[in-house]
This record gives structure tokens, C-alpha cells and sequence, in this order.
């Protein structure tokens, strides 16, 4: 015998739960690849430059941020790491902030262009 399903609340009748409750934005990024170098602009409204932490690790770019109000008792982090497909020059990353928006610049190295190794394919 199959006990009935209550119904739900309308409370949470159209609520994802708790996926929605623990849902990330999903689209605060661009990324892309021009001129010979990654471009990614990450939207971050809300926080200063020295909120915020870029950093490059064994070819994975790590960006985090963190701004507190006190008076309000609020506290709102970001965290995101990215992986690229190909050999970024380390030395020459940049990162700017303007208007809300992280751009960093992640050019790659020619000379270490991932070429791999060809496989041949059995027919």
C-alpha cells in the first residue's frame, strides 16, 4: 500500500530545494581567446581591488575576493578557479578592475603550444 504524498506548501512549491538554496551564478564570467592570450572578465561588483586575491598555481588561475560591512553584519565571498588548454607565460598575467568588472589577461606561450602527440585512428 502507497501512503499518499501531502501536498507542498506553496511556500516551496516552486522552489528547487536545496539546490536553489545553495545555487552559484553561473554566468558572472566571460572567457575568451584573442591575440594570443586568454582573456577573462569576471563580474564582481560590490568590492574594492584589495578585497580581492589572483592568484596563479601549477597552470590554475584562483580568484577570490571577500568584502565585510560591519555596520550591516554582512560578509559576501567569491571563490572560482579556472584551468586553460594551453601553456599561459605566468610572468606576464595581468589583472585590472573597472567598474565592477575583474578583467585578467593570461597570455600563452607560443613556444609551448600543447601539440601533443597524434594518436592514429584503426579503421
Amino acid at each position: 500500500m502507497v501512503l499518499p504524498r501531502p501536498a507542498p506548501s506553496s511556500w516551496v512549491q516552486d522552489v528547487e530545494f536545496p539546490s536553489r538554496l545553495f545555487e552559484t551564478r553561473r554566468d558572472d564570467y566571460e572567457l575568451f581567446e584573442e591575440d594570443g592570450e586568454f582573456v577573462l572578465r569576471l563580474e564582481l561588483p560590490g568590492y574594492e581591488p584589495d578585497e580581492m586575491t589572483v592568484t596563479w598555481d601549477e597552470e590554475l588561475l584562483n580568484v577570490a575576493a571577500e568584502h565585510s560591512d560591519p555596520d550591516r553584519g554582512q560578509r559576501k565571498t567569491y571563490h572560482r578557479r579556472f584551468r586553460f588548454p594551453k601553456t599561459v607565460d605566468e610572468e606576464n598575467i595581468a589583472a585590472e578592475y573597472t567598474n565592477g568588472v575583474l578583467e585578467i589577461r593570461l597570455p600563452v606561450r607560443v613556444d609551448a603550444a600543447l601539440s601533443g602527440t597524434e594518436i592514429e585512428i584503426q579503421s
